[in-house]
């Protein structure tokens, strides 16, 4: 999943494998997936000069990914629709019941933002809009917070990348140090929901030993 090779490997047919992996990410339970990383490297390729700039449309990219992230959103509402509550009690290699658990706390504490918010938390990402079906929330609804989330992810997350190849057009070469900071980045939201969580529960254990 690294950038860098998938261009290399892929040439121009870089961009729509990401759109792939942006669907599947966004619906499709695989929460490993790098979407943040790819939406930013595709900006950055794009404004990027010599051997990683990307022959595509800024706004085709915005765009596609916008679409993908829409319907891979979509997909996993009508699965989690379908299969019910079963389905978030699975608890397997990859389908884990702590993700479903914690994305299901997520959506409840944030209501119908978290399908906003949580576009930008990793592994809530994947697995909000299952719980938002799960749940049997309203379709209309659904659609227009999950459209203004992944309209907000991917302009945010692609123009970042963009405007920093612009004002630097070599930094293409460097994009596996930049994973490396993103990978960083991505894990301070995990880890500040961690720690809230933390402080909750102690403050619920001490109240149940006063008690």
């Amino acid at each position: 999943m690294d950038p860098k090779w998938l261009f290399q490997y892929f040439g121009t047919e870089f961009f729509w494998v990401c759109l792939l992996i942006i669907f599947v990410e966004c619906g499709l339970f695989f929460p490993f997936l790098p979407g943040d990383t790819l939406l930013f490297s595709v900006g950055l390729f794009i404004a990027s000069t010599g051997a990683y700039h990307l022959k595509i449309n800024l706004a085709v990219a915005l765009g596609g990914f916008f679409v993908a992230a829409v319907l891979g959103n979509i997909a996993g509402y009508e699965i989690g629709r379908l299969l019910g509550p079963p389905l978030s009690q699975h608890d397997g290699r990859i389908l884990k019941k702590k993700y479903f658990d914690e994305t299901h706390e997520f959506f409840s504490r944030h209501g119908n933002k978290a399908l906003v918010v949580g576009r930008f938390v990793p592994f809530v990402r994947t697995y909000v809009t299952v719980v938002a079906g799960i749940g049997v929330m309203d379709r209309r609804k659904f659609y227009q917070w999950s459209a203004v989330g992944a309209a907000l992810w991917v302009l945010v997350i692609t123009l970042l990348g963009y405007f920093l190849g612009s004002a630097f057009p070599g930094l293409g070469s460097q994009i596996d140090k930049i994973v490396i900071v993103l990978a960083v980045i991505t894990v301070v939201p995990m880890a500040w929901e961690w720690r809230r969580r933390r402080r909750r529960t102690a403050a619920a254990q001490a109240t149940v030993r006063e008690s």
